[in-house]
């Protein structure tokens, strides 16, 4: 079998398994129901927010998660990576060394504009770097755009990219960056290997994403990281206006435990973006979570965002 046809049948049983078959009838939504987008973060993919999707749609919401370019089962492997080569891992130049940040915006817009049109105004949720994509897609049709929801995500206002805001003080603790293989700048991306073989290193990766899961856990939902994730769209300036995105309601869930965006940057971000639209403050809120609520508490988060 192809690894295209393995990697497809075992996103149906991870899907399944996750709780967002695509084929499973949803309850209809109420006259009280939401519309949620959902948007990943760094190598991530719409899988890993199938638990949350599936609660959502169980409680009668309308909730669907993308795949940005790059990602899920049309992401771009380094070869390295498939043959477990680590040496050539470190050098091999990524095939999305070329997506940006208007690559990404371009199809959460697209995706926005298509649930708009059927159900309204959406909630648009990011997660992570996924947070510099809702930024731009709100600055771009901000009249679709019900309410942003940053879960422990990157908001850029005094700051002009998620870069900038990596090599804060406030994110010296995170361990992203001992995670991370070859030199970003060559390669093009930011490189994980979570098919090594090293249980130090993987033990490494758990701790930085899902430190409040067990490794096996962990695995499962690793399975499904991409290797890369690009530098450009990282570099790139993913700040809104005031006069757009900054009249969008917003909300910013807090992660205490997490350490790949570390809770004293978190909140410097917070406090920038309030600064900045006074009068269309962040609502907080706050889980005792790693990076990952989606995975380690899926009912509490899918609870949360429902009362938001």
């Amino acid at each position: 079998m192809k690894r295209r046809e393995i990697l497809g049948s075992a996103s149906a049983a991870m899907i399944g398994a996750l709780g967002a078959s695509a084929t499973a009838k949803a309850p209809v939504p109420n006259a009280r129901s939401k519309t949620f987008l959902f948007v990943h973060g760094a190598w991530h993919c719409s899988i890993h927010w199938g638990l949350v999707v599936e609660r959502l749609t169980a409680l009668g919401h309308v909730a669907v998660a993308i795949d940005l370019p790059g990602c899920g089962l049309k992401a771009d492997y380094p070869q390295a990576y498939l043959a477990n080569d680590p040496a050539a891992l470190q050098t091999e130049s990524s095939a999305l060394r070329d997506i940006g940040l208007d690559d990404y915006t371009n199809a959460a817009v697209r995706a926005l504009e298509g649930l708009a049109r059927e159900h309204g105004t959406v909630t648009l949720v990011g997660h992570s770097f996924g947070g510099l994509t809702i930024t731009r897609t709100a600055e771009r049709r901000p009249d679709l755009v019900s309410r942003l929801v940053y879960l422990t995500a990157f908001c850029p206002t005094q700051w002009p990219s998620g870069d900038a805001y990596a090599i804060l003080p406030e994110n010296g603790s995170s361990l992203i960056g001992p995670a991370m293989i070859g030199d970003p700048a060559k390669i093009g991306a930011y490189r994980l290997n979570v098919r090594s073989t090293d249980r130090a290193y993987l033990e490494l990766c758990r701790k930085a994403f899902y430190n409040d899961l067990p490794m096996d856990t962990f695995l499962r939902f690793a399975a499904y990281l991409n290797a890369d994730a690009p530098a450009k769209a990282s570099s790139e300036d993913a700040r809104g206006t005031t006069a757009r995105w900054g009249r969008v309601p917003r909300s910013y869930v807090r992660c205490t435990l997490d350490q790949a965006l570390p809770l004293v940057l978190q909140d410097r971000m917070i406090r920038e973006a309030d600064a900045l639209t006074p009068s269309n403050r962040f609502d907080v809120h706050t889980l005792e979570s790693s990076h990952s609520p989606f995975a380690s508490m899926p009912d509490k988060l899918a609870r949360l965002l429902a009362g938001i």
